[in-house]
């Protein structure tokens, strides 16, 4: 016969298990059958120059040191500009496509085939942190839900032992507006992102020295005792549901996480393939958080979000990619981090057949200016015109969409916004944009808010 202490431990792992299992993907199917089934997101924080990475711009490069024609006094968002800066470095055709990618990025410009650019992105602000938030929110003030969110909160997890949702910060520190960037908003709590990296793992996840195992499952005995009565009084009571899936989600990654995050599980092969041994120390950290994500996504997690780079510091362009002063010194700096190890993701997903499944989305804020700021060798702000990528279930890769002018000043054809992009994101998940909402404040509210449309280019 079971003691009472066994009885009661069982039910501590029983109803917990129940309420995270009603909370999770056996209960919410898409809107119709997807291409994707996660999607890795990867975000460069800082505004990373479309000019100087995949808009090739060759009138650019003939009038370099000119005046920009019709704004030969234009005041940006750190103020005056000067003449015409053509990119440091030449651009190459890769891949079938033949599509011009800067040298800087040969590793990812091996893939151009596999990606589709969209090249008219534009945005609603000129400031970092409101900027990342409005690339990863839909909207420019903090508060709202993340990408990430929305879609655990639509379809859940497909593994009971980790979060649906991860966060992957650079080494470097976190990016501008912080956890806003993967916060829940307004859903319920347990749909906001976990935020660990290779080197530092997930907090508060790990018994407390001074407290036995013996302690912590009887605490755990009667907490659950008290859930349970609280339960009988309020039925229905979702946010004690939510509660107690999200304590019974911690006690399986005491096992899982650190399983998860040991890579020295993977193969000398693999850790050569995203340069984890890399003298760069920064460029082996991010090639390890990398290599996490992956491992992240091979065990089901629903939606992983990596950062190359962090927020701004006292320098322009130390450590991520916005670049006032000196752009080609800054982007020397950042490119080699963000190469060899986004690709080997990328071939990596490709050899074990998961890039058929997996959405693969390459994010920035905004863009910089054709010019260099006055005084400077650098570029200032530019909402009027950004690249971003998709590559993987879905897509239509090789492909290009929309385009800029003949400087890359401003989007001019096929002109594309974030609630655009989000749209197609989500229907490459299965999700209808327009049926994908949660009601707060008198308002039916949506990852697109009232925007937004499917951009089918660019789709397979």
């Amino acid at each position: 016969m079971s003691s009472r202490r066994t009885f009661l431990g069982d039910i501590a792992m029983g109803l917990p298990a129940i309420a995270l299992h009603q909370l999770t993907a056996a209960t919410r199917a898409p809107h119709f059958p997807a291409k994707a089934k996660r999607v890795l997101q990867i975000m460069c924080p800082g505004a990373c120059s479309h000019i100087d990475t995949f808009d090739y711009k060759p009138e650019l490069e003939k009038r370099h040191g000119q005046p920009m024609p019709g704004a030969e006094k234009e005041v940006s968002f750190q103020g005056a500009n000067g003449n015409l800066m053509r990119s440091p470095w030449p651009f190459v055709p890769r891949g079938q496509s033949g599509k011009r990618i800067t040298a800087m990025l040969p590793h990812l410009g091996a893939l151009a085939d596999e990606m589709a650019f969209l090249h008219a992105m534009t945005t609603r602000t000129n400031t970092h942190g409101p900027g990342c938030v409005m690339m990863n929110t839909g909207y420019v003030f903090e508060g709202f839900p993340s990408a990430g969110a929305w879609v655990s909160y639509a379809l859940g997890s497909e593994n009971d032992n980790l979060p649906a949702y991860v966060s992957i910060p650079d080494i470097r520190g976190i990016p501008p507006a912080g956890p806003a960037n993967w916060t829940a908003g307004f859903l319920p709590a347990e749909h906001q992102g976990v935020s660990f990296n290779a080197s530092e793992p997930i907090r508060n996840l790990e018994r407390p020295g001074l407290i036995s195992e013996a302690e912590e499952r009887a605490t755990l005995e009667f907490l659950d005792v008290l859930n349970r009565g609280h339960m009988a009084r309020h039925p229905g009571h979702s946010d004690l549901q939510a509660r107690i899936a999200a304590y019974a989600l911690a006690g399986r990654m005491q096992l899982s996480a650190p399983e998860v995050s040991d890579l020295t599980r993977e193969s000398k092969a693999t850790h050569e393939l995203y340069g984890t041994a890399d003298s760069n120390p920064l460029k082996a950290a991010y090639a390890k958080n990398c290599l996490l994500a992956r491992r992240l996504l091979e065990r089901n997690v629903r939606y992983v979000q990596l950062y190359c780079a962090s927020r701004a510091s006292g320098v322009d362009g130390l450590l991520n990619w916005d670049a006032h002063k000196t752009l080609q010194a800054d982007y020397e700096r950042h490119c080699p981090i963000l190469d060899q190890p986004t690709a080997g993701l990328l071939k990596d997903l490709k050899s074990r057949g998961m890039l058929s499944d997996t959405l693969v989305i390459w994010t920035t804020e905004f863009g910089r200016m054709p010019t260099h700021q006055e005084g400077t060798l650098g570029r200032d702000h530019n909402p009027d015109a950004f690249t971003v990528w998709m590559a993987g279930a879905g897509v239509k890769g090789g492909t290009s969409h929309g385009g800029t002018d003949d400087f890359g000043r401003r989007a001019v054809e096929d002109i594309t916004t974030v609630h655009a992009f989000w749209a197609t994101v989500l229907h490459l998940i299965g999700l209808d944009y327009n049926k994908l909402s949660w009601y707060h404040n008198g308002i039916d509210r949506r990852l697109t808010d009232v925007h937004g449309h499917v951009i089918r280019e660019i789709l397979a």
